[in-house]
């Protein structure tokens, strides 16, 4: 199984999942020209994608749904809830109903031969989900936009090969930026995004002696860097560890990559 993030931050998300014979993306928050050249330069084409699983329906999930469902007929997967917001947006066009398939946290389904598991977040959207895939043994995890995680985020996340998670947002560069105040409400709430020192917390509580990567994605392109992100994440991890006097696998040992806004990022393959 191999993952890597087409487009992921605050301005457009795309993120590939695959086996040899089966390929998935999780949102097309991006054009559709975009969506091909990032599957052109995984030396596959538009007709080998299997299905597009939906997190939820903000735009940068979804902005280029309609031309691509329109022109490929490629099967997506969302939530009932999910697939009726996206069902009444105007500005997407009309996408064809028989193309979905619905989902529910916590009911997994088979996409050829991955496994594919919904998981509940927290987020100010209809019904929102993150995803985790099983192929064999490998285990990887695409979980973005959650304003915060629980008892069951840690659970769900846990034993994964490679993890996606959000590092939204950096509090101090959020809170003294040009934002207005009801959208950094917004962001800081239980329904809004992770910051760099919650993503590092999360982190810390499902570290596992099999994690191979971890990917930081869905960075704001106003409220935080690629460099403070990784570092801020780093620390916290260690603190946290530290703290509990913990003995296993360190941040340290592990390779992280920070997804890119613009360029695909490093294709990370698991035996």
């Amino acid at each position: 199984m191999r993952i890597t993030s087409i487009a992921s931050g605050s301005s457009g998300n795309c993120i590939y999942v695959g086996s040899d014979t089966t390929h998935l993306l999780v949102d097309v928050g991006i054009s559709g020209k975009r969506v091909l050249e990032g599957i052109d330069q995984l030396d596959l084409s538009i007709n080998d994608i299997d299905g597009i699983l939906i997190t939820h329906e903000h735009s940068d999930h979804i902005a280029g749904l309609g031309v691509i469902s329109r022109k490929y007929g490629i099967p997506i997967y969302a939530t009932s809830k999910t697939k009726e917001a996206i069902l009444g947006m105007r500005n997407l066009g009309k996408i064809d109903e028989d193309l979905f398939t619905e989902v529910k946290a916590d009911n997994k389904l088979t996409i050829k031969d991955i496994v594919v598991n919904p998981m509940k977040i927290s987020h100010d959207a209809a019904d929102p989900v993150a995803y985790r895939f099983q192929h064999g043994s490998s285990r990887v995890s695409v979980c973005t936009d959650l304003g915060t995680y629980t008892d069951y985020t840690v659970e769900s996340l846990k034993n994964m090969d490679v993890l996606f998670i959000e590092a939204n947002h950096d509090v101090n560069m959020l809170e003294v930026g040009p934002y207005p105040y009801y959208l950094k409400q917004r962001i800081l709430g239980e329904r809004g995004h992770l910051s760099n020192e919650s993503a590092g917390n999360l982190l810390s509580r499902i570290l596992n002696d099999n994690l191979k990567a971890i990917f930081l994605g869905h960075l704001s392109k106003e409220n935080n860097l690629p460099e403070l992100a990784y570092e801020s994440v780093r620390c916290e991890v260690n603190m946290n560890q530290e703290l509990r006097g913990y003995k296993g696998i360190k941040i340290s040992d592990i390779p992280m990559y920070v997804a890119k806004r613009d360029t695909m990022s490093k294709i990370v393959e698991i035996a």
